[in-house]
This record gives structure tokens, C-alpha cells and sequence, in this order.
């Protein structure tokens, strides 16, 4: 990879690197066998809705009972031009002006049309940002140090010298895949996101070079993400927040000009102040998804070994990878899905099936083991069920997810 010219692309070197409704659970996963657990009041909490709209974002940032303050920074992807699963002007403007915000960037070290100040304020603007709020290319007049504790390939990461002009973060992350780092999410936004150039090539190098994102081996790379990570929250202390929106998952990353069409549907927006329990939240959502069509990610995923970033980063004290999900998706007393004719509905301790009376019911837990199986007697049947994540299945009917309160 050194050795290849350095006049590649943003798409060829991205493609070089890379060869329900949720109540009051935590989750763990081991891949391709999700685990979801009991409720736990002493783990983090990930709030999730799944209504991706503007009072969606507001619903899920307000259920974090904190607040940014001050003069705040709103870091999020403005999107390679070309490429068109950014997050929407419209989706987040109500939120980022509800905090004041002024919205953060960096600029690239792998070319492209947001590698120079310019060229990337005008890709701001051809994607809706400049209109909803003041876009800031924080390395724009070059870069500051930040110190980096207890790092195994990190001692310092450089990120955008007007990091220092803001008193809070509000790290508003689209979560998708990734070339490279296998998924992106809060704590990359947060580690390439918020690095300068130079500092961009300092951590996909593993602390080797300070001009060149070439040639870096993979667990450096995610390790000094996770590292680069604990000198940006270090040094906010405590004053940023975090929110991810899980639609339009495609295997690329924003940063991409032509990513692939997304083949899982959307699922929420969720937020934490915990960047690791919030990630692993959304790893766990995939995984948990149709398993046909998140088969590209995850295969993604393990490929590049993305994981790495999130036992790194709870190594160094960022987070939990155990977490409990509160659901805040307003006016859903119930989930309802549909499958054929047919209706399942979770309720409390129960899942109500509707229009399969004579046919044969069979309720599993994620990993596989029966805990319901009877001939429905009626067209509206309920069956007892234990809390957590279940899958359905009607005799003669595709199996349905949902999760039970």
C-alpha cells in the first residue's frame, strides 16, 4: 500500500483498504450470535427511537438529561460530494440550532474535494449545511496537540487547532460502514473525525508519519482511533455528547463519492454519553437485523476487524461494551410487524398473534432456543413470553424479530 502513487483517489484508496421496538435491555454479542441480557441499572444507557425525524433527534439528545453548553461544536460527516447518505440538513437542523451550534469539520488527508479549506466549505454548502448553520473547517490555520494517556501507539493526536475555540461537542455520527475501520460511528467521528490532516495520517499510520495515511497496519490504525479518542474526551472533560443515526447503512462511509446502495433498512437514532456502549449498541442492531441483507456489513465488520476499536477503547476506560437500551419512540405503547396477513404484536411479557387460528406457532429466543410453541386456537392469540429479543414463526409464514417489554 506505501508504494502506490499517492495521486490515487478518494474512491480507489477506500477500495484498496477494504478487500422494533427496543425496551429496557443490554446487550452483548459475541459475532454472528447476538446476546441480549437482562436489565442491568448500573450499565450505561443507549436511548433509541426509531423515529428518524427532526423531533426524533430532539427526543433522543433530550433523553440524555445533559446538555452541551457554551459555545458548542457539532461534529458530523458533511459528506464527500458524489456521495448522498451524509446526514440531511433537514434531519438535524432543528437540533443543531436548538444548542446554538456551529457546525465542525476537518479536512481530508486522502484527496477529494474537502481535502483543502475551499474546495471543502463549498462541498458544505452543495450538501445544506452553510444553511442551517455556521460551518467551521477547524483546520483551516493548521493544527494543536493533544496529549494521549496510557497509549499504546498514541503519546499525542493532532486535531483541528479551533478544537480549542469550543467549550462542548455534540458528536452527531452517521453510523454505517467503513472501508478501512469497518464501521463508523461516534468514536471515529470523534478520532478521524476531529483530527486535522496531519493528524488523520498520524493515526491511519499507527503514530508512524505525520504527512502520509498510507501503509498503516490495521490494529494500529483502530487502536490509535481509540487512542486519539481518549485525548478529545480528556480533554472536553466530560462536555460532549453523543448521537447516532442508523439509516442509509451502506458498507461506505460518507467520505466515499459513490458508496453502495444501503441493503438494510433504517433503524433509529440513538444516543449515550458512553461512545462505546452507543457503537456496540449499533453493531448489536445489525447483527440483530435480517440476516440476508446484513450479510455485506457484517461481513465488513469482521473483515477489517472493527471491533478492535471498541475493546481498545473500553480498555482505555472510554466505556462499556455492556449497555441497556431505553426506548423513547413516542405514541408506541406496542410494536406491530406484519407478515403476510398475519400480525405480530409485542406487548408487555407477551407477544399477540393475529389471523392464524389452526396454524402452528413457534417463539425463539436470538439464539435459537424454543421458549413458546403451541397450534393457535384463535385469530387473536396470545402467547406468555420472558422480556428481550424474540423471533416468530407462523406455520407457512417468513419469521418476524420484535422484542418484547
Amino acid at each position: 500500500m506505501a508504494t502506490r502513487r499517492k495521486e490515487l483517489d478518494r474512491r480507489n484508496f477506500l477500495k484498496a483498504l477494504g478487500a422494533g421496538a427496543m425496551v429496557a435491555y443490554s446487550g452483548r454479542y459475541a459475532l454472528g450470535s447476538p446476546v441480549f441480557q437482562a436489565s442491568n441499572a448500573d450499565l450505561p444507557k443507549v436511548y433509541m427511537t426509531r423515529d428518524i425525524t427532526p423531533a426524533g433527534m430532539m427526543a433522543a439528545y433530550n433523553a440524555l438529561g445533559s446538555k452541551v453548553e457554551g459555545k458548542v461544536a457539532v461534529k458530523l460527516s458533511t459528506g464527500e460530494p458524489g456521495g448522498h447518505n451524509f446526514l440531511s440538513p433537514d434531519l438535524i437542523k432543528d437540533l443543531v440550532q436548538s444548542v446554538g451550534g456551529t457546525i465542525v469539520e476537518c479536512n481530508t488527508a486522502y484527496g477529494g474535494r474537502r481535502s483543502s479549506t475551499a474546495s471543502h466549505k463549498q462541498a458544505a454548502a452543495e450538501h445544506g449545511f452553510t444553511a442551517i448553520a455556521t460551518v467551521d473547517i477547524m483546520d483551516e490555520q493548521g493544527s494543536m496537540s493533544l496529549p494521549v494517556t496510557g497509549g499504546r501507539r498514541l503519546s499525542e493526536n493532532f486535531v483541528g487547532s479551533h478544537f480549542a475555540n469550543y467549550d462542548s461537542f455534540l458528536a452527531l455520527s452517521h453510523f454505517k460502514g467503513h472501508a478501512m475501520a469497518g464501521f463508523g460511528g461516534a468514536l471515529k467521528n470523534i478520532s478521524i473525525g476531529i483530527a486535522s490532516t496531519e493528524g488523520k495520517c498520524w493515526i491511519h499510520s499507527g503514530g508512524k508519519s505525520r504527512t502520509s495515511p498510507w501503509g498503516g497496519e490495521q490494529t494500529a490504525f483502530l487502536e490509535s482511533m481509540a487512542e486519539a479518542s481518549k485525548a478529545v474526551i480528556n480533554r472536553l472533560n466530560g462536555k460532549i455528547l453523543f448521537v447516532n443515526v442508523m439509516n442509509n447503512l451502506s458498507i461506505d462511509c460518507d467520505c466515499d463519492s459513490h458508496p453502495a446502495t444501503p441493503e438494510i433498512p433504517d433503524i433509529g437514532i440513538l444516543a449515550s454519553t458512553d461512545p462505546v456502549a452507543l457503537d456496540k449498541a449499533c453493531i448489536d442492531l445489525i447483527y440483530a437485523a435480517d440476516a440476508a441483507k446484513s450479510a455485506s456489513l457484517r461481513r465488513r465488520i469482521e473483515q477489517q476487524r472493527g471491533t478492535v476499536l471498541l475493546t481498545h477503547a473500553e480498555s482505555l476506560g472510554l466505556g462499556s461494551q455492556q449497555y441497556e437500551i431505553v426506548d423513547i419512540t413516542s405514541g408506541t405503547a406496542n410494536q406491530e410487524i406484519t407478515a403476510s396477513n398475519i400480525r405480530v404484536i409485542s406487548n408487555t411479557s407477551s407477544v399477540t398473534i393475529l389471523n392464524a387460528a389452526g396454524k402452528k406457532a413457534i417463539v425463539t429466543n436470538i439464539q435459537g432456543q424454543s421458549i413458546a410453541n403451541a397450534v393457535l386456537s384463535s385469530d387473536n392469540a396470545t402467547l406468555t413470553v420472558p422480556r428481550g429479543a424474540i423471533i416468530v414463526t407462523v406455520e407457512g409464514e417468513t419469521a418476524v424479530k420484535t422484542i418484547v417489554k
